[in-house]
């Protein structure tokens, strides 16, 4: 961009009158991530030539004025919508239809399949954690053990779409992480949710997410997954959470369970192409070998 269309973009940014109210997040959102990535830097480029950088500096503090403007608007929303979390405004079918009303997805049609498509919904989730340091890892993993990665907020959405839960399960996310997964589906569905973390740093995050949102429901646990008791759980989750050994000694525990009553093992990343082989669980993959794409398996 050239000087003039940076100007330009942000003058008609700070008149749009409809970036202030509070509905148009995601309009919001383009603004600043378009002023991080593609105005800011060069602004700050531009300084180091003698003949722009006069104009090039004032532009910059009228970009962060800008950005600042926004993101105060969407922390003012982030702030109401978990006071009316905690006061039990919104559960179920109402809490999908408020997020619905802040990011359009459609999960009929959902194109975000990759690792990687995190995107405004997963904004507007984040912001429901008022908890502003995130954890860092404390425990070395074992061999077999993945990093940590968040499931993208639109996979969550899809798997309550998918699953259909009833309201006497219990649904336990193995290798829950910042437990991102495990309030969206208590929010969304109203069910008991456990989540089991092995990592002592995440488990705190976690619990205290959810006792800021006061959800007597979402209950974590620290500890190894080969070790839980899952003889509660009616719906399994897992994000690829460890692969070899370490999988197998979990899928045994989970069809111990599935002698006992029917349950579902949902999927999601490169462990679906192992769980799949699992002769005591059957699932259609409608011809989709995307490791990326939610799987729910049933027991047999």
């Amino acid at each position: 961009m050239i000087m003039n269309e940076i100007a330009s973009y942000i003058e008609s940014s700070a008149n749009n009158t409809s970036l202030l109210e509070e509905k148009n997040f995601e309009a919001r959102m383009e603004v600043t991530d378009f002023l991080d990535f593609q105005v800011l830097g060069q602004l700050a480029a531009m300084q180091q030539q003698p003949a722009q950088a006069e104009q090039a500096l004032l532009l910059q503090h009228q970009a962060y004025h800008l950005k600042s403007a926004m993101e105060a608007i969407d922390a003012k929303l982030f702030q109401r919508l978990r006071a009316d979390i905690r006061a039990a405004k919104y559960s179920g079918q109402a809490f999908k239809n408020l997020i619905n009303s802040y990011v359009k997805f459609n999960n009929d049609h959902n194109e975000y399949t990759e690792i990687s498509a995190y995107d405004s919904l997963d904004v507007l989730i984040n912001g429901l954690s008022n908890i502003p340091t995130m954890p860092v890892q404390t425990k070395n993993l074992e061999p077999e053990m993945i990093t940590f990665y968040k499931t993208p907020a639109r996979v969550v959405f899809e798997l309550v779409e998918k699953v259909q839960f009833r309201e006497e399960d219990v649904f336990f996310d193995i290798g829950a992480g910042l437990g991102q997964v495990s309030i969206l589906v208590n929010l969304l569905t109203g069910i008991k949710v456990r989540g089991v973390e092995f990592e002592p740093a995440f488990y705190n995050y976690a619990q205290e997410c959810a006792a800021a949102l006061q959800l007597s429901n979402v209950l974590f646990l620290n500890e190894d997954a080969r070790n839980t008791d899952y003889s509660t759980g009616t719906v399994f989750f897992m994000f690829t959470p460890f692969k070899g050994e370490i999988l197998q000694a979990v899928l045994a525990l989970l069809q111990q369970e599935s002698l006992h009553r029917k349950i579902k093992l949902v999927t999601y990343g490169p462990c679906t192409p192992y769980v799949s082989l699992q002769p005591w669980l059957a699932f259609d993959n409608s011809g989709n070998d995307d490791i990326y794409r939610l799987t729910v398996f049933n027991s047999l």
